[in-house]
C-alpha cells in the first residue's frame, strides 16, 4: 500500500464513455481511457484491506490490492504477472465484466467510490501486450495425452489454455467460424472490439491449440459421443446455453419478432465483413423498437438498434423496476446490490418501463407492427415461492415494427456421457456472467488434470 491516504485525498474517477453524438454513429468501442498518471492515482486508492473483499467476490480470486499496489508504483510488468496468475483473459473481463469486486470494495461501503479495479485491469492488460510483457509458452512438454473442448466461448477457452500449458494436446471444437461464443457473437463490439479477441486466438495458436471451426459435435447422439471419448483421452463440453427463452405469445411467427442474438450475432458478422441477404437482414433502420427484457442483452440490442438507425426504442421487463441508488436493503454489502443500472446504451436514448406483460403480437400481411402489452402487480404468494402475477392496468399498444426477445436463456439438459467427459461454464450451471464462466473453466480443467493424472 504506497499511498495510505489516498482513499482519503483522490476521488474515483472513471474513463467515461465518448460523447453520444459521435458514439452512436459507429460501432469503435465507447469507453475511454485515462492517461498513464491518472491510472496511477486511481490505482493508489486501493486500502490493501485487512480483508480484501474484492479478492472474495472475484470468481476468480483476483489479487486486486497486489496488482493495484504495483500499478502505483508504475511497474506495470508486475501488475499483469500478478493480474495474469489468477485471470487468463484480463483484456475480456477489463471490458465487460460488471466488476463484483468493485462493489464488495471496502470503499464502496465508505463512500461508494470503490476503486476502479476493471478499468485498472484493462489498462494494465493493454500495456503489457504494448510493452510485450505478455510471455509465449512455445516450449511446452508434451505429455502424449490428449484433450477436446467442444466450444470456444470464454469457459472452453480457458479451460483450453489451462491444459494445454500443463501439457496436453488440445483441439478446441467450434461450430461458428471464429473462437470467442458469446465474447464475438453476443457482445456489440461498441463494449468489445473482436480485434482483442483476435489478438488473444493467435497467442493460443501459437501456443499450440488447435482450434477446428465450423465443427458442430451433435452431444446428443451417443455412438458419436461415445467413439470421440475414445479418440481423446478427456472431453469439456461448453457449449454455453444456446436455447434462448421464447415468448409463446399469439403473433410470435410474425416477421419483425427475432430473438436479441439473431439481431446481435447478424450484426458482429456484418462488422466482421459477411454479407446477408434484404431478407435475411435483420435491421431497426428507420422502425421503432421494443425490446422485451430489461437484462444487458437487452441494453445491447438498444444500443446496436441506434447504431442502425432505428426511430425509437422501448425496452419492458415484466418484473418491478429495481431500486434505484447505491445501496440495496435486500442485498447489503458486500453482497451485489440489485439496484437499477444505466448503461452507456440506455443513455443514448431508450423509454424503459417495468411491470409490463406482453399479450400479443399484432401485425399485418405478415409483419409486425404492434405489440399488447399490459401494466401488472405482483401480490405475495400465500403458500410460498414466486409472487402471483395479477393485471393492474388496461391493455395498450406500443407500435413496434421490430422486436427483439432478450428474456435469457434456457438451462441446457444434458445426457448421460461417458466418464471421461466433463461439462463447465454455463453449460453447466446455466447462463451467468463470463468472469464465471472462466473460472468454471479453470476449475474444470483442474478436475480433468486430476482424473487424467490418477
Amino acid at each position: 500500500m504506497g499511498n495510505p491516504k489516498a482513499f482519503l485525498e483522490i476521488h474515483r474517477q472513471e474513463a467515461g464513455y465518448r460523447p453520444i453524438h459521435d458514439r452512436i454513429h459507429d460501432f469503435g468501442e465507447v469507453e475511454q481511457t485515462l492517461s498513464t498518471r491518472e491510472r496511477k492515482l486511481q490505482a493508489s486508492r486501493c486500502m490493501d484491506c485487512g480483508v480484501p473483499f474484492c479478492h472474495w467476490a472475484c470468481p476468480l480470486g483476483n489479487k486486486a490490492p497486489e496488482w493495484n499496489d504495483a500499478l502505483y508504483k508504475g511497474d506495470w510488468e508486475l501488475a499483469y504477472r500478478l493480474l495474469n496468475s489468477t485471470n487468463p483473459f484480463p483484456e475480456f473481463t477489463g471490458r465487460i465484466c460488471p466488476a463484483l469486486c468493485e462493489k464488495a470494495c471496502v470503499l464502496n461501503r465508505f463512500n461508494h467510490e470503490p476503486t476502479t479495479n476493471r478499468e485498472d485491469e484493462c489498462a494494465i492488460t493493454e500495456m503489457a501486450f504494448q510493452e510485450g510483457f505478455i510471455l509465449l509458452h512455445t516450449d511446452i512438454k508434451r505429455n502424449g495425452k490428449k484433450v477436446a473442448v467442444i466450444g470456444a466461448g470464454p469457459a472452453g477457452l480457458t479451460a483450453a489454455n489451462a491444459l494445454n500449458l500443463k501439457g496436453y494436446t488440445v483441439t478446441v471444437f467450434e461450430k461458428n467460424e471464429a473462437a470467442g461464443g458469446l465474447l464475438r457473437y453476443g457482445i456489440p463490439n461498441f463494449k468489445l472490439n473482436k480485434a482483442i479477441i483476435n489478438r488473444r486466438i493467435c497467442l493460443l495458436e501459437k501456443e499450440g491449440i488447435e482450434f477446428c471451426y465450423g465443427k458442430a459435435i451433435a452431444l446428443d447422439n451417443t455412438e458419436e459421443m461415445e467413439k470421440m471419448a475414445k479418440e481423446y483421452d478427456a472431453i469439456i463440453i461448453s457449449t454455453g446455453t444456446p436455447t434462448a427463452r421464447d415468448l409463446k405469445a399469439p403473433g410470435r411467427e410474425l416477421k419483425g419478432v427475432h430473438f436479441a442474438l439473431e439481431l446481435l450475432s447478424q450484426q458482429n458478422r456484418v462488422l466482421a465483413g459477411m454479407e446477408f441477404s434484404k431478407d435475411e437482414r435483420i435491421t431497426a433502420k428507420g422502425k421503432d423498437v421494443l425490446v422485451i427484457g430489461g437484462g444487458d442483452t437487452g441494453s445491447d440490442c438498444i444500443g446496436t438498434a441506434h447504431r442502425q438507425g432505428c426511430k425509437s426504442v422501448t425496452q419492458i421487463e415484466i418484473m418491478p423496476k429495481p431500486v434505484e441508488g447505491p445501496e440495496d436493503p435486500q442485498n447489503p454489502w458486500p453482497n451485489w446490490p440489485r439496484t437499477l443500472k444505466t448503461t452507456s446504451s440506455h443513455e443514448e436514448g431508450c423509454d424503459r418501463r417495468w411491470n409490463i406483460n406482453t399479450l400479443e403480437f399484432l401485425g399485418k400481411d405478415g409483419k409486425l407492427n404492434g405489440v399488447k402489452v399490459q401494466e401488472i402487480d405482483w401480490a405475495p404468494n400465500p403458500n410460498g415461492g414466486r409472487p402471483i402475477m395479477v393485471e393492474k392496468g388496461k391493455p395498450e399498444i406500443i407500435k413496434a415494427e421490430l422486436c427483439l426477445l432478450a428474456m435469457g436463456f434456457l438451462k441446457p439438459e444434458h445426457p448421460d456421457y461417458p466418464e471421461n467427459v466433463f461439462i463447465c461454464g454455463d453449460a453447466a450451471n446455466g447462463a451467468s456472467l463470463v468472469v464465471r464462466a472462466m473460472a468454471s473453466g479453470r476449475q474444470t480443467a483442474t478436475i480433468v488434470n486430476e482424473y487424467l493424472s490418477k
